[in-house]
């Protein structure tokens, strides 16, 4: 809305956010990260690491490609924030930015697990939001409380479900067999990473994230490590694809937030979006075949 206020066209302003609003998942902290973590054992402190340089390079290149057709569509421009303002800025948002150094602080720092991590922080957001920022008073409390459990209680159903087609899927032994017959085709591992993509790309299109992680990791993981494909390496692919699936008609959540606070329908903000779109699988065709751009902080860091 304040995009549109400011003179950008309802389109332009809807893709722009659509897509952004992806990069959630992928600079830590990432909830989706915890979960793959959990499914494959892969620590999730390296994980969060190797979100960083792609997380960064994503944002910075949707930046580019906005500032680019802004520039040729000449569209409104604000002025200059002043040294005073970014100050007076940064020290409104002191409290909510902590959030983010006391998860990874704490992480890092060995004080808390992120389970832990993710106590402490709805602790300090109540604390900040109620009684700091002020942006619900106490009455509104029961409803957030409310809002969060039926959120937990969809997430526990998705999750306790592929928990069950997890352990099918070992004690029937199904990854090992697939990956004995990957391994039979004499397939490379930059084969099995498009077959990856494409996979995860299509289960994007129908289901959210969490439940992709918990249903296709247990599958994906022991065939990769056949391969020699990292672990970290393969969470971020799978976190990029993920994000490509928030935006991806049929069930693309970001489409349906986007389509219901702007009143567009999903198929002007899916037309809206889709520009944006091929950014973004441009980007997942770097991250899957360069993958010192995901293990170069972690590698750096221990």
């Amino acid at each position: 809305a304040g995009m549109v206020r400011s003179g950008y066209p309802q389109p332009f302003a809807a893709g722009v956010v659509c897509n952004a609003g992806t990069l959630g998942i992928l600079i830590p902290p990432s909830i989706v990260m915890v979960v793959y973590g959990a499914a494959t054992e892969t620590s999730v402190g390296a994980l969060f690491m190797a979100g960083v340089v792609p997380g960064i390079s994503l944002g910075i290149l949707l930046m580019i490609a906005i500032y680019i057709v802004a520039r040729i569509k000449n569209y409104p421009r604000q002025p200059r924030a002043s040294a005073t303002e970014v100050m007076a800025a940064a020290r409104d948002s002191i409290w909510g930015l902590a959030l983010i150094f006391i998860i990874l602080g704490g992480i890092y720092g060995g004080v808390f697990t992120p389970t832990e991590a993710a106590a402490v922080a709805a602790v300090y957001a109540f604390l900040v939001a109620v009684f700091v920022y002020r942006d619900i008073g106490f009455r509104q409390v029961p409803d957030v409380l409310i809002d969060a459990a039926k959120v937990t209680i969809m997430l526990m159903f998705i999750i306790v479900n592929a928990l069950l087609f997890a352990h099918v899927l070992t004690t029937e032994r199904i990854p090992q067999m697939i990956a004995e017959q990957i391994i039979a085709w004499d397939m490379q591992a930059w084969q099995f990473l498009i077959d990856v993509n494409i996979l995860l790309l299509i289960a994007g299109m129908f289901m959210e994230p969490t439940g992709i992680i918990l249903i296709l990791a247990p599958i994906l993981f022991p065939i990769a490590m056949q391969l020699g494909i990292d672990p970290v390496h393969l969470g971020i692919i799978m976190v990029v694809n993920l994000e490509i699936g928030m935006v991806t008609p049929p069930i693309g959540l970001n489409l349906f937030v986007t389509a219901g606070i702007t009143k567009m329908t999903i198929g002007q903000v899916v037309r809206a979006a889709s520009p944006w779109l091929i950014l973004l699988l441009a980007f997942l065709v770097v991250i899957t075949y360069f993958p010192a751009i995901s293990l170069w902080l972690p590698q750096l860091l221990g």
